[in-house]
């Protein structure tokens, strides 16, 4: 069974930072576009970043030059790495991502669990 298992959230105050994690686990080939979502109570769920196979990033104007979306194919695992944090930060965050396991099945938009961060003093 294949999995995506974000890690990382938790409490920190206003102007801090914090690095999520969304590792694959089972039998990965690789991971594909990745994208980090967010959801603040009430509110929709909202793309934060994103980052290809390749490398090339975009992110919500919300985050930009704060947040930054990074990768490692060996350990089929993205990153965002979240500073100058915002109390309209908070919100579950969720990694989101197309796979393809070591027999060559594909399987395309895959949510983790979510993770909390909660930006508080």
């Amino acid at each position: 069974q294949v999995q995506l298992v974000e890690s990382g959230g938790g409490l920190v105050q206003p102007g801090g930072s914090l690095r999520l994690s969304c590792a694959a686990s089972g039998s990965i080939f690789g991971l594909y576009t990745t994208g980090w979502y967010r959801q603040a109570p009430g509110k929709q769920r909202e793309l934060v970043a994103s980052i290809t196979r390749g490398g090339s990033t975009n992110y919500a104007d919300s985050v930009k030059g704060r947040f930054t979306v990074s990768r490692d194919n060996a350990k089929n695992t993205v990153y965002l790495q979240m500073n100058s944090l915002k109390p309209e930060d908070t919100a579950v965050y969720y990694c989101n991502a197309d796979l393809m396991t070591n027999n060559g099945s594909y399987y395309v938009d895959c949510w983790g669990q979510g993770t909390q961060v909660t930006v508080s003093s």
